[in-house]
């Protein structure tokens, strides 16, 4: 009678870990196919990493209209590179046209998750003490949430203000100031960029250069944002531009072959922009890096190598010896003093839903089997961890081009590995241990012949020294996708 029971097509009770992009995207999913869920969050309103980065400068490295859902497109954005705020008002916007807002719990921090095997569910439980039911779990929890403290002799010692870039507060100064930043990934070079507009004076630690590709950045006139209203065929054209998809494919393409055109031409066009851009030949030298192009995160701007340029701003690539109360100490013994001091010092990216203890079949932990390094299928699922799905998760495509399209194409791979538990015909699935060994492997020994594991360190390193990220092309991605291979999956 339970055999019969089970093959009745049933609706699934999702739990949702987060209230970023990608969770937002699968608790619209989810009302869609009507399904019961409640989504999670751990601070007191949505948005992700567009709610916590608020700092001077802050934009998206994809332009705004190919940085939204691909079922609702926005005509209100102001530049052709979205501001944080602007992006997290189109988030709030999405969340509350599609009626989601009622299915989360905002200040409920997940704090375990438990597969019972007797019952086939999770067991969720909140900081509040309060456990929750569910057949499945999707983790949106995001990459970028837990921050990194630089590990700098004296970091409290420094009387003046100190901030990280993730946490900012109104209340530190910048205006009229002496202010340094400690860190030159795209953060530290957007909030340069701002503050030289403002600071008295500018100090840029570098412990290396970075490649810059231009990038052009304007404002949309009042009648363009009325004309996108009334015909979302503008917002497409922009969205399905043949130039954008083409820089996504060679971009790619230059990841795989470190010896291809593809790379050699980027390489060009950022050695280009510094050469051409950087009239002092001291300061050019100083910015130029001495690693390949796209070996660390490339960074989109179309202002840094102006706002460096300027007579209140400092590039200092000696190294920092420690922090004292009135500035930053460097090797060579000079104090550089300084009012104000961030921290763009990035985020702990092999983080994901941890803190949270996730134990699954026969209380395997996460943390255990994500030693030393966090792996996943396709980035997706995890063997012995049943209906356990990760939207941006380890090994993902990382790059310059739209996370809410890999989250996207994400989602449509978990409904149809969730297909036949809706149709009744199995209670349970992940991935069999062979399929995840055998993913892992050819990934990695890809991974390592990318321009991510060329010679430089980044945070796209795993603890082994190996990058943790997808190596193949973008296209392989969308059809691995697409095509999910059942057969690596166990249905129970």
């Amino acid at each position: 009678m339970a055999e019969d029971n089970l093959k009745q097509a049933r609706t699934l009770r999702h739990i949702i870990v987060g209230g970023g992009m990608a969770g937002i995207l699968a608790a619209i999913k989810l009302k869609e196919k009507g399904e019961a869920f409640i989504l999670f969050e751990k601070a007191d309103k949505l948005g992700g990493t567009w709610r916590d980065n608020r700092y001077p400068g802050l934009t998206c490295d994809v332009p705004a209209h190919a940085y939204t859902y691909s079922f609702e497109p926005y005509a209100e954005w102001q530049k052709f590179y979205a501001t944080g705020e602007e992006i997290r008002v189109y988030f709030e916007k999405t969340a509350k046209k599609y009626d989601v807002l009622q299915h989360m719990r905002f200040g409920c921090e997940v704090t375990s998750c438990t597969w019972d095997d007797e019952k086939s569910v999770w067991q969720v439980g909140l900081a509040n003490g309060e456990v929750h039911e569910a057949d499945v779990v999707t983790a949106a929890s995001g990459v970028l949430h837990h921050v990194t403290m630089p590990d700098i002799n004296g970091l409290n010692d420094f009387q003046g203000d100190i901030v990280h870039s993730a946490r900012w507060d109104d209340r530190v100064k910048t205006d009229n100031v002496r202010v340094g930043i400690i860190g030159n990934g795209s953060t530290g070079v957007q909030i340069v960029t701002a503050l030289q507009k403002t600071a008295s004076q500018v100090v840029h630690f570098q412990r290396s250069p970075q490649w810059i590709m231009p990038v052009p950045q304007f404002d949309y006139s009042d009648e363009e944002r009325e004309a996108f209203r009334k015909d979302p065929a503008l917002i497409d054209a922009i969205r399905n531009n043949p130039d954008y998809w083409a820089s996504i494919y060679r971009f790619t393409a230059a990841i795989m072959n470190v010896d291809g055109d593809e790379l050699a031409e980027v390489q060009k066009i950022c050695e280009d922009n510094l050469n051409n851009s950087v009239t002092d030949p001291v300061l050019r030298e100083k910015l130029r890096p001495d690693y390949r192009v796209g070996c660390k995160r490339l960074i989109y701007s179309w202002c840094y190598y102006d706002a460096v340029q300027q007579p209140n701003v400092d590039v200092e690539r000696e190294g920092i010896s420690h922090i004292e109360a009135n500035g930053v100490r460097l090797k060579n013994g000079a104090l550089i003093e300084l009012d104000t001091l961030v921290l763009a010092t990035g985020f702990q990216a092999d983080r994901f839903i941890r803190p949270t203890v996730v134990l699954g079949r026969n209380g395997k932990s996460l943390d255990d089997v994500w030693q030393p390094t966090p792996t996943a299928y396709f980035a997706v699922t995890i063997p012995e961890f049943p209906n356990f799905f990760m939207l941006n998760g380890p090994s993902g495509p990382v790059g310059n081009f739209s996370l809410i399209d890999i989250a996207e194409r994400q989602w449509d791979y978990i409904e149809q590995v969730l297909a036949p538990l809706r149709a009744g015909d199995a209670a349970q699935v992940a991935p069999s241990v062979e399929a995840h060994q055998d993913f892992e492997k050819r990934r990695a020994d890809a991974a390592r012949k990318t321009v991510f594991g060329s010679g430089c360190s980044s945070w796209y390193l795993d603890a082994t020294g190996v990058p943790a990220t997808w190596p193949w092309s973008y296209q392989d991605f969308a059809d691995a996708m697409a095509n999910p291979d059942f057969d690596a999956y166990i249905y129970q």
